[in-house]
């Protein structure tokens, strides 16, 4: 028997998949996007010859963490947007966020949402992820509540621009706080119509836990994956990415993004080595 809790998570599923449906791009076997965070000083230092080199690798689409001031890496959202798109790539996500505000900070916070969503959406961008969660978060289930109730009120309002929000994990999600666990606690009190989670299968791993066991808990809310390793994908042999990959479909995974954020080689080289391994295994849609 399916619990109230799954079947809600089935209907956020659901609902959120038809929120994009007319954004998601045709069919294509291996469509995997970066984290432009794995390759931030060539982002810094070339930006145009950085998204060249990853276009050209056979990266299809990019998920950003340069987004300030209404601005992607310093550029207008519709200039960043067309040179993602001249090296055959798509903007599809972002990793964007703000600490949760005091309750006299509440309308201030807003407003910044209003314009970072304003300008995601200039941008054709079709996922906000916030990576981060204040102290408060991690203090007491009090300050953990708060978030939740916060994260829900953003991904409304993504939602009324046709955008959708996300959290994405580290591994101190996993440490238990007044009994529980912070992340089921996240994933219980947010509403998947409302709040997606970008699981980041490293961190998982890191903070002790099974992501495939998070998969059977709450169907349909890991819509993002951050596939993730030490340091190259696959190069540690820890995680069983073909077992995890078994469970996409309960997962609710729509895309897969490679991060790499501790290098054997340059940052370039190392999310080309990456891509390929990923290219190269079966069991990866």
């Amino acid at each position: 028997m399916i619990n109230t809790s799954t079947t809600i998570a089935l209907i956020g599923c659901i609902l959120g998949l038809a929120l994009f449906s007319c954004q998601a791009p045709p069919p294509d076997d291996k469509f995997i996007g970066i984290q432009l965070w794995s390759v931030r000083e060539a982002m810094n230092d070339d930006p145009d010859g950085t998204l060249k080199a990853l276009g050209e690798m056979g990266y299809r689409f990019i998920e950003a963490a340069g987004y300030s001031d209404g601005k992607f890496y310093g550029m207008e959202p519709a200039t960043f947007r067309q040179l993602v798109e001249d090296n055959g790539m798509i903007f599809l996500s972002s990793h964007t966020g703000l600490d949760l505000p005091a309750q006299d900070e509440w309308d201030e916070a807003m407003s910044w949402w209003d314009q970072c969503i304003k300008a995601h959406a200039a941008a054709g961008v079709r996922f906000i992820v916030q990576p981060w969660m204040g102290n408060a978060g991690y203090e007491s289930l009090e300050g953990l509540k708060a978030f939740c109730d916060y994260f829900n009120a953003v991904g409304n309002k993504c939602n009324e621009q046709g955008i959708r929000f996300g959290y994405h994990n580290h591994d101190n999600e996993f440490t238990v706080l007044e009994g529980v666990r912070i992340y089921d606690f996240m994933l219980e009190n947010t509403l998947p119509e409302k709040v997606m989670f970008q699981i980041d299968l490293y961190w998982v791993y890191a903070g002790q836990a099974d992501p495939v066991d998070y998969f059977y808990k709450h169907p349909g809310r890991f819509e993002l994956w951050h596939v993730k390793d030490e340091t190259e994908v696959g190069a540690s042999g820890m995680i069983d990415f073909e077992r995890i990959y078994e469970h996409s479909d309960m997962a609710g995974l729509q895309y897969s993004i490679i991060e790499v954020e501790q290098y054997n080689y340059e940052p370039l080289e190392s999310v080309r080595i990456s891509l390929e391994y990923m290219l190269d295994a079966d069991y990866v849609p």
